[in-house]
């Protein structure tokens, strides 16, 4: 089950703890149970402060709950066998039941601790899924500090049957006192900002205590992750304020293009962003979401952000850097069933439609790859692209032709996704040469058409965009105001790329260096600056 290397670090992780924890499993007659029998018997043969049993009355076989021995309410329960991707989240697991400490912010801890409702919730994951193990390391933390919280984690390809009974058709999915309640990746932070009622007014009471920076960063992708790094080796105060850091390398499976560097994972090169962060003098401020630009009056004066939550945070520079998401269709259909049969991850939710029919919409290297890794793992695929041919790498359509189970239509123009009313069940596109119709009868659509900039919240500032809706920049990386720079996917910058992203971010920090050293600074940043001296005071 697990090889020679993997157990020899799982025995080192076994000798931190610092209590006795409890496996408790509840088993069937199948291979699954098997399997995690196997697997118990393993971790407890590797520590002296883990037993194993299998007399749990868990109505779901197999699953097994981690717990401490004499406190039974510090627990948490894996529904199927964490491996996979999840094989962090029950080392994890093992580790916070048995007294270690996490390698978390401590104020999210306390904040978790502090949760005085109850909340139980069940997750559906699945081991090919890389935006599930946050959502899953987020609950079992907050079940193992707080005996208000319950969580249970369920892995969809054990459960096949519950999973279709409850509708689940994209992960990570989390249900809360029997519910739907969220879906899509998520981390502690979100997740408590969600059931802490309070959160947000507690972060905009302490967002109004930060003094004015001299360069904030807006958006914590590659590009953010750059420009604050470069920034603050100047040594001006700098700030990060982003959704989450890493942006939409969150939601990258494999990356085998950032130079030399063979291959890595989004989630991995996410973190690696934040620990570099982390080793500078730059204030963070996380999760929050823009909603509004206001531009200093005048050069050297104040640039105002404001964020969803009410509070707004001043600099001399803005470096923009807000990315871009996936793009949608756009057609009937699209938004009613989406996580019912409409999802944009092929590797987090492929595995859910297991010998069923599908769609990928989308005709370059994100479509057609897509369509490659499903054809492997669902009965049939049809790649549908609006162009008049397949615009991906020619290896890469090479490839996709060599699989029985793919058709592909060109020329094909979407027109409607359509579904019973709780699910998806076909798909209409037109001809766009002879405009004829065709209905495709499916289950799943994955839709891979491009990104979006995330420019909606800067219509009205003055700042320039193109028709695509992209930030307008020069080759300094400045926009057409004064102190405002941008960098990465929201940019006029052609090429997606991560390494061009954090290229572009490094180029507008020097770019806002260069405008701070030659820009007196306007009146209003000695006033302001006067002001919060006196607030602290």
């Amino acid at each position: 089950m697990l090889d020679a290397n993997l157990k020899q670090q799982l025995q080192q992780y076994l000798g931190m703890l610092r209590e006795p924890i409890e496996l408790v499993a509840s088993l069937g007659d199948g291979a699954k149970s098997a399997e995690t029998r196997e697997l118990l018997e393993l971790i407890a043969g590797l520590s002296d402060k883990v037993t194993a049993s299998f007399d749990g009355d868990n109505a779901r076989k197999p699953s097994f709950t981690i717990r401490r021995a004499g406190d039974h309410d510090v627990a948490v329960t894996f529904a199927g066998v964490p491996l996979g991707h999840e094989f962090t989240s029950l080392v994890l697991a093992l580790l916070w039941a048995g007294g270690h400490p996490p390698k978390v912010e401590e104020k999210l801890v306390e904040q978790a601790k502090a949760l005085s409702s109850t909340h139980n919730f069940e997750m559906y994951f699945s081991l090919s899924c890389h935006n599930c193990p946050d959502v899953v390391q987020a609950l079992t933390l907050m079940s193992l500090f707080n005996k208000g919280v319950t969580a249970t984690l369920i892995e969809g390809g054990t459960f096949k049957e519950e999973v279709e009974e409850r509708g689940v058709l994209a992960v990570p999915a989390v249900f809360k006192e029997g519910e739907m309640w969220a879906s899509g990746r998520m981390g502690l932070e979100e997740i408590l900002a969600k059931v802490d009622t309070g959160a947000a007014d507690r972060m905009a009471e302490e967002m109004a205590r930060i003094a004015p920076f001299e360069t904030l960063v807006v958006g914590g992708g590659p590009a953010g992750a750059a420009a604050s790094i470069y920034m603050a080796r100047k040594g001006f105060r700098t700030g990060i304020a982003a959704e989450r850091i890493g942006g939409q390398v969150l939601d990258t499976m494999g990356i085998e293009n950032f130079i030399a560097t063979t291959y890595t994972e989004g989630p991995k090169l996410a973190a690696q962003l934040e620990a570099h962060i982390g080793e500078y003098d730059i204030e963070v401020v996380k999760p929050v979401r823009a909603s509004k630009l206001v531009p200093a009056s005048q050069p050297g004066g104040y640039h105002t952000v404001e964020f969803e939550n009410g509070a707004s945070l001043k600099a001399r520079t803005l470096v923009l850097s807000t990315g871009a998401r996936w793009r949608s269709l756009g057609v009937p259909g699209e938004a009613e069933y989406q996580t019912k049969g409409v999802a944009y991850c092929p590797h987090c939710d492929g595995p859910l439609f297991k010998g069923k029919r599908v769609a990928v919409i989308g005709g370059g290297n994100s479509g057609v790859e897509a369509a490659i890794d499903l054809a492997n793992i669902v009965g049939h695929v049809t790649l549908i692209e609006f162009d008049a041919k397949l615009r991906a790498d020619q290896v890469l359509v090479d490839k996709l032709r060599s699989f029985a189970n793919v058709d592909i239509h060109v020329s094909a123009q979407t027109t409607e996704i359509t579904g019973d009313g709780s699910k998806v069940n076909g798909l209409i596109y037109k001809d766009r040469e002879s405009g004829e119709e065709h209905t495709v009868p499916l289950e799943g659509v994955f839709v891979q058409i491009g990104l979006v900039p995330n420019t909606e919240w800067l219509k009205d500032s003055g700042l320039a965009l193109s028709n695509r809706g992209e930030i307008e920049i020069d080759e300094r990386a400045a926009t057409n105001l004064p102190g405002i720079f941008a960098a990465g996917d929201v940019t006029t910058v052609p090429y997606k790329q991560i390494v061009i992203a954090m290229g572009e971010g490094s180029k507008a920090a020097l770019s806002a260096f260069d405008y701070l050293i030659r820009t007196e600074p306007a009146e209003e940043i000695a006033q302001g600056a006067a002001t919060h001296e006196a607030q602290v005071a």
